[in-house]
């Protein structure tokens, strides 16, 4: 495994493409969508643009509002228009600084001013655990005791 591991790479190992729905969505046709692709966030486009970002989180706290229906209420009244994201060079352990920090479940990945991807905080900690374990196992077969053995040192014989 890289020990470069990038946001872009990440991308490419998780699939998938980016899922968006127009801001006149329901927010039920929106939750349905989420569920059959077993994500947690969709994403808004307008006029081709991405806008917004709407997460089963939103859900939680929507459900909460007084007089709220999913079934006549529309993501694009309900959607996180501030959106963050990084470039997709950025290092795997930068990426989870950024979640961690913003306290964010959702980071889009974007290259030359286009969104490529929408990385979860669990891929982003995914990633970083399989390099780390990656690492250890580096670091275990340099550290083993047959290595040390080899360097003892050994008195000189007399002739």
């Amino acid at each position: 495994m890289d020990p470069l591991r990038t946001a872009e790479d990440v991308l490419n190992e998780k699939g998938g493409d980016l899922v968006t729905v127009p801001p006149e969505t329901t927010i039920r046709e929106a939750a349905r969508r989420m569920k059959e692709r077993k994500i947690g966030a969709v994403l808004v486009r307008k006029e081709g643009k991405i806008v917004g970002i709407w997460t089963e989180r939103d859900l939680l706290y929507d459900l909460a509002d007084e007089g709220f229906d999913p079934t006549t209420a529309v993501i694009g009244d309900y959607m996180t228009t501030e959106l963050v994201s990084c470039p997709y060079n950025t290092h795997i352990y930068a990426l989870a600084d950024k979640i961690l920090g913003l306290r964010l479940r959702h980071l889009l990945i974007e290259r030359d001013g286009e969104y490529i991807g929408l990385l979860s905080s669990g891929d982003i900690l995914r990633a970083s655990l399989q390099l780390r374990t990656e690492q250890l196992k580096e670091l275990d077969k340099i550290v083993q005791l047959e290595y040390y053995d080899q360097w003892r040192w050994r008195k000189k014989q007399k002739k």
